[in-house]
């Protein structure tokens, strides 16, 4: 739980570079280098990208794909990209769904990255604390399930941020052509 407040304490001089971001005036697609970060906006709290979390999700993830031979997933910082801005704009917008509050699409995100694919695929979930307990939930659901362990996929992006107190989650999955 201290990993999770440490993460999610507002930083006021990364709140500009959020900003911007969500401006338009740079990009969203990161490294992973500068990758590690949040900052508030609206009292919309954001962990862009922690590393710590993604491989935690990663992990958790390549646990079940390994169960049914599916081949281990790795991070893409395009993938991770489009995860984020939805999680960003779902925590803004206080509602959970594949379209986004600017009419976006689970395609039009990723497209924007740039990440020429073949596959592609999308998890969203709202409320659980933790990276294990979105995995529970997102096990326990056949089509989020399906995704996860889709033997097509070979990328993942993971996003998530939080807005009047609950966390919102998206995986994106994928494969390049």
């Amino acid at each position: 739980m201290q990993q999770w407040k440490q993460m999610l304490r507002p930083q006021p001089a990364r709140a500009i570079l959020l900003a911007a971001v969500l401006a338009g005036l740079l990009p969203v697609f990161l490294t992973p280098a500068a990758a590690q970060r949040s900052a508030t906006n609206s009292g919309v709290t954001v962990a862009q990208a922690d590393i710590a979390i993604d491989q935690d999700l990663l992990r958790l993830v390549n646990t079940e794909r390994q169960r049914v031979n599916a081949p281990p997933l790795t991070i893409n910082d395009k993938l991770t990209a489009a995860a984020q801005r939805h999680a960003q704009d779902m925590a803004t917008s206080q509602r959970m769904s594949h379209d986004g509050s600017d009419g976006s699409t689970m395609r039009s995100r990723i497209d924007a990255t740039q990440y020429n694919w073949s596959n592609i695929g999308e998890n969203v979930a709202m409320g659980q604390p933790t990276a294990a307990e979105v995995m529970s939930a997102w096990m326990n659901s056949p089509g989020h399930r399906r995704n996860i362990l889709n033997p097509a996929f070979t990328e993942l992006g993971v996003g998530y941020a939080t807005g009047s107190g609950r966390i919102y989650w998206v995986q994106v999955f994928g494969r390049p052509l």
